[in-house]
């Protein structure tokens, strides 16, 4: 079976062919590759065709495909029953493991998405703080729950629009949405507004391509949040565990209320969380008077998987040189590349993410991001996976490097972008 027969196939019984959107491959005009298995840094598709991957299941995979101690863990745990819907001993070991490093995160409770996680943490925040609104960043993707799927419509200042079809306008209207890196956005939402429960913000965006925020941005909206007793959350689903061993606290110092994790935690298995200090944890259910539950919360084998995970990141102590400097060398050789070529193209870095666009203008925001060569970008996406190499389907995605790389594949993967440049 090729793969346009496997998606037309699973375009019958499955809606739009996939389980997830950006799987189907619109957004680069083609249609995607059915992965049969991987290994190490590679993956191959139904067709027997090999890749380097880039995308590493969005993240989660930090060792790479089938890594064998966190095959080994998933094992060992899978002889003893795949789910209890009870407590397990593997879900304090995964906590603590999580915790350890946070001086300003006390307590946990794990679910099964960053989804899950987020919408978590706001219905906590809304309950600590005792108001309604929330305010988010456009272009920051926090999940799929109704209050978060907004835009910015017509500008920060005023309410917003559902940017989905079934997502109710009573819900949107709670939600105020800012300019990413534009603090002053974030003032006049403050001046208006003064029962904004809380700002949920990606410290490095990986949701409208790789975009870090900047520290003084993110001091002045911590403080912000302070003066107005308004809760800071930090959604740390992708760079948790991944821009550093603690994510973005690790770069930027900065103790957000709540930080929600996810992908890294669950070594490949489905596993995110939600963490802050005791007195917003204890208000959870069944201490307190916020319900959140999840059959599958804190299943043994994705626990088991999160503890091999966390545990090989936490022992190798020059993991993350090694991976940002590969990420380093892969962001300024496809720059130079483009240069070359006469291509526009910004690349950026921080740990073992990277992302690029086609623009020579700076992104630093979401508007900044929407003014790259989209149609370049397609060209460009469709040239790598003919050369071995499969990207994220996305101009909007982040890309992530595994510790299976190294620098003979960066050299293979500059080869291919040589190829591809000297043909679009």
């Amino acid at each position: 079976m090729t793969n346009l027969e496997a998606f037309k196939e699973a375009c019958e019984v499955i809606a739009g062919g996939v389980n997830s959107p950006v799987r189907a491959f619109a957004s680069v005009q083609s249609n995607p590759p059915f992965i049969a298995k991987g290994k190490g840094a590679f993956i191959t598709d139904i067709e027997n065709k090999t890749y380097i991957d880039y995308v590493q299941s969005w993240g989660p995979l930090l060792f790479g495909h089938c890594d064998k101690d966190i095959q080994r863990a998933c094992k060992e745990a899978l002889k003893n029953g795949s789910s209890f819907g009870a407590p397990t001993l593997l879900e304090t070991k995964l906590a603590k493991l999580v915790l350890e490093n946070f001086p300003h995160l006390d307590k946990i409770r794990f679910v099964s998405s960053g989804t899950e996680a987020t919408m978590s943490a706001i219905r906590l925040a809304r309950a600590f703080t005792k108001k309604d609104k929330i305010l988010k960043f456009e272009g920051c993707y926090h999940g799929h729950s109704d209050s978060l799927l907004v835009s910015a419509g017509s500008g920060a200042a005023t309410f917003n629009t559902p940017s989905s079809l079934g997502v109710l306008n009573d819900f949107a209207k709670h939600t105020l949405v800012a300019t990413y890196n534009d603090i002053e956005s974030v003032k006049a939402l403050f001046e208006q507004h003064k029962d904004i429960a809380c700002v949920i913000i990606e410290p490095i965006a990986g949701n409208m391509g790789l975009v870090p925020a900047k520290q003084e941005f993110l001091e002045e909206l911590a403080k912000l949040c302070k003066e107005n007793e308004t809760l800071l959350i930090f959604d740390e689903v992708m760079s948790g565990f991944r821009a550093s061993f603690l994510g973005s606290f690790e770069i930027n110092k900065i103790k957000a209320d709540i930080v929600t994790f996810g992908k890294v935690i669950g070594g490949g298995l489905p596993a995110a969380a939600f963490a802050a200090r005791a007195e917003i944890m204890d208000l959870l259910s069944p201490l307190g008077g916020v319900y959140q539950a999840g059959t599958l919360s804190g299943n043994p084998l994705a626990m088991a998987a999160g503890i091999a995970s966390l545990t090989k990141a936490k022992n190798d102590k020059e993991l993350f040189k090694r991976l940002e400097k590969l990420a380093k060398k892969l962001s300024k050789g496809m720059k130079k590349l483009a240069k070359e070529k006469g291509i526009a193209l910004k690349t950026c870095y921080v740990g073992s993410m990277f992302g690029y666009f086609f623009t020579d203008k700076k992104v630093e925001n979401y508007q900044d991001a929407l003014k790259s060569d989209l149609k370049l970008f397609a060209k460009f996406h469709a040239k790598m996976l003919e050369n071995g190499i499969y990207l994220a389907p996305s101009q909007f995605e982040t890309s992530f490097i595994c510790a299976k790389m190294d620098e003979k594949i960066i050299a293979s993967t500059l080869e291919a972008v040589y190829k591809s440049f000297k043909n679009l």
